[in-house]
This record gives structure tokens, C-alpha cells and sequence, in this order.
């Protein structure tokens, strides 16, 4: 059994936190472009949500090119991610990366189960008053050429989405 990096059920500790990563900050490039203490800690799941891929407020992003990733509640679906531990120094430029303070995404807290069985409570983030679109090319490309922390697992970063192949 691999080391998940956290030693209890909470996955806390003082100076750190637990970040459940859904979308492009799968990638290990991108979410240390501004947050380098992230750590790998383990694959998980989060249950009764589904991924989606849109545009906030409607508006395709400049840098995206199209569809960002988000969840949503949606009973009996399933989102596959990642769980990253980060020093809390790195909570504003996570949160300045993800948008929070344009309004963009908002924090939520999940409770994430991982491969082993065990539940995890974790920082996340959930898209506010957005359009769905196709994903954005990144996001096609991550799958395709499996870039993601994802891919070692098998567990498939578009699956749940039915506009992938357009």
C-alpha cells in the first residue's frame, strides 16, 4: 500500500492543508506554478458529485480557450481526483489561481475517500453561475496524452463528460 501522506482521518495538521484537485491542477506542473509546497498525497473520490466544464458567467476564458472544470452535486455520480497536501502559506495563491476573489469559484469542503477506503476532509473548489461548453483544449489534451496524476491509476480525467470526442 502506497504512503498517502497523511497520518489520521482528518489529514490535517497545523501548518497544512488538504486540497481535492478535479481539473487541471492534476497536473503536477500547474499546481506547483504557484503553490510549490504541494505534495502528492493520493488518488480519491468524491462522491454524489459529477465533473462539468464550463464557462463563468458565460464568457469562453481568454487563457482556456474553452470549457474550465467544476462539480456539482448530482446524486449516485462519482468525481475522481487527486488530494495534494500544501502548506497554508499557499492558501492565497491557490485560491488567487482558482479565482475566488473575481467570483469565479467559490471554497467549498468535501469529504473524499480514497483508494484505501479512508475518508479525508479536503479544501476544494466549485465554479458559481457558469454556462456548460466543451472542455478546453488543455483539458483534451491532458486526457489524451495522459499528463495527469490520474493516469497512473487508470482513472479517467473525462470519462463523466459526454462532450470529450467533440
Amino acid at each position: 500500500m502506497a504512503n498517502s501522506g497523511f497520518e489520521d482521518g482528518r489529514g490535517q495538521e497545523e501548518e497544512t492543508f488538504l486540497y481535492f484537485a478535479y481539473g487541471s491542477n492534476l497536473l503536477t506542473e500547474r499546481i506547483h506554478l504557484r503553490n510549490p509546497s504541494a505534495a502528492f498525497c493520493c488518488v480519491a473520490r468524491l462522491k454524489d458529485f459529477k465533473l462539468d466544464f464550463g464557462n463563468s458567467q458565460g464568457k469562453t476564458s481568454p487563457t482556456w480557450h474553452g470549457g474550465i472544470a467544476t462539480i456539482f452535486q448530482s446524486p449516485g455520480d462519482e468525481v475522481w481526483g487527486v488530494v495534494w497536501k500544501m502548506n497554508k502559506s499557499n492558501l492565497n495563491s491557490l485560491d488567487e489561481q482558482e479565482g475566488v476573489k473575481s467570483g469565479t469559484y467559490v471554497v467549498i469542503e468535501v469529504k473524499v475517500t480514497t483508494q484505501e477506503g479512508r475518508e479525508i476532509t479536503c479544501r476544494s473548489y466549485l465554479m458559481t453561475n457558469y454556462e456548460s461548453a466543451p472542455p478546453s483544449p488543455q483539458y483534451k489534451k491532458m486526457e489524451k496524452d495522459k499528463s495527469h496524476c490520474l493516469s497512473e491509476s487508470r482513472k479517467p480525467l473525462l470519462a463523466q463528460d459526454k462532450n470529450v470526442g467533440q
